[in-house]
């Protein structure tokens, strides 16, 4: 649980209070709906935000799948290529002659 949600719990209740016109021994029914509210708010919110991260995350993966792209992105120069160490020569046989 945050450390806000019972203070914003209780202002929703008493919100919904108001709205039904104060009536009296609903305070329960109010802090229920109250309570449905809110999580429902909160669930919408971490949704968006899972919506948001997910749109993000393919650009930075393509990116980072390719690394002469990535290198460009983070202004990194690509590294050179790394040459192949030259094959030692078969040495020529000698001939007996």
């Amino acid at each position: 649980m945050t450390d806000g949600k019972p203070g914003k719990i209780e202002q929703r209740a008493y919100e919904i209070w108001e709205r039904e016109g104060r009536p009296h021994g609903m305070a329960l029914e109010h802090w229920y709906q109250a309570v449905a509210e809110v999580a429902r708010e909160e669930e919408e919110a971490a949704k968006e935000k899972a919506a948001k991260a997910t749109k993000k995350a393919p650009k930075a993966k393509k990116a980072a799948s390719k690394p002469a792209a990535a290198a460009k992105a983070s202004g990194a120069k690509p590294a050179a290529k790394a040459k192949t160490a030259a094959k030692p020569k078969k040495a020529a046989a000698k001939t007996k002659g």
